[in-house]
């Protein structure tokens, strides 16, 4: 009886292996030597990110730091509990901050607050650090240049990030910060009307040229950190931003599997 079981078993599978259905999602089968192996590498969206072969000191924890691989994984963390944290918070001057505190005291699993805010600051550190690795490795050098600027992209932006949530707990602490964060960008070049060309903003008239005309403003949405800021805030922090990263994450896996994957070490 259990023979004949287990015939039955092995036959479903084999009759799954063989099905259309599953050749159309698993192109190449289990694969069986190295030329399988190269297959089922180069036909699947995730194991393409990879080099078919590396170099195996060229992934020893103590060149990688893992920096690069920490980074994704906790942007993939901010972004689950970021998701649940929606489901909660208001972003409006009444209810912001209560729905705060309530995710802190009241709702349950509101720990994930505290895991998305602490995630937040560990990305910062970990993207740094693979920054830090990358050039003390000399990783940016030929071909690698355009990933390099491509990191730069992705670090930006995650300081961006950090800064448009600060303002999101819309307490004392978080609005003035917010405050003296784009009083800066009055100085911006070009785009700051007390920066340098700043008379570019208008169009032949410098007596147009005013606070109401800059990226300042375009930040809040005003001339003071109100309730607009705290809207465009919450919508750069939970759609801009992310898929602008989405993006340039993509490009920048893609490139370090067109540059040969992590670069030997030296």
């Amino acid at each position: 009886m259990a023979k004949d079981q287990k015939g039955k078993k092995r036959g479903f599978i084999s009759r799954l292996g063989d099905s259309q259905v599953w050749k159309s999602i698993i192109r190449t089968g289990v694969p069986r030597n190295r030329r399988g192996r190269m297959f089922s590498v180069l036909n699947s969206v995730f194991l393409h990110l990879h080099p078919v072969r590396m170099p195996r000191h060229a992934v020893r924890l103590k060149y990688t730091w893992c920096a690069g691989g920490l980074s994704f994984y906790i942007f993939c963390v901010l972004t689950i509990t970021g998701i649940l944290l929606m489901f909660y918070y208001r972003p409006t001057v009444e209810y912001a901050y209560t729905d705060i505190m309530d995710l802190s005291e009241q709702v349950p699993l509101g720990i994930m607050r505290e895991i998305h805010r602490w995630a937040a600051h560990l990305m910062v550190i970990t993207v740094w650090i693979h920054m830090f690795r990358v050039f003390m490795t000399g990783s940016y050098k030929p071909p690698r240049e355009f990933n390099w600027m491509v990191g730069v992209i992705l670090l930006v932006l995650t300081l961006l990030l950090s800064f448009t949530g600060y303002l999101l707990p819309w307490d004392q602490l978080a609005i003035w910060a917010i405050t003296v964060g784009t009083n800066m960008a009055r100085a911006t070049p070009f785009l700051g009307h007390e920066g340098p060309g700043a008379a570019l903003l208008s169009i032949g008239d410098i007596n147009l040229v005013h606070a109401g005309s800059d990226v300042r403003f375009a930040l809040l949405g005003g001339r003071f950190v109100g309730e607009a800021a705290l809207l465009r805030f919450y919508v750069l922090h939970c759609i801009g931003f992310p898929f602008i990263i989405i993006i340039f994450m993509a490009i920048h896996f893609w490139r370090i599997r067109k540059d040969g994957g992590i670069t030997t070490p030296v």
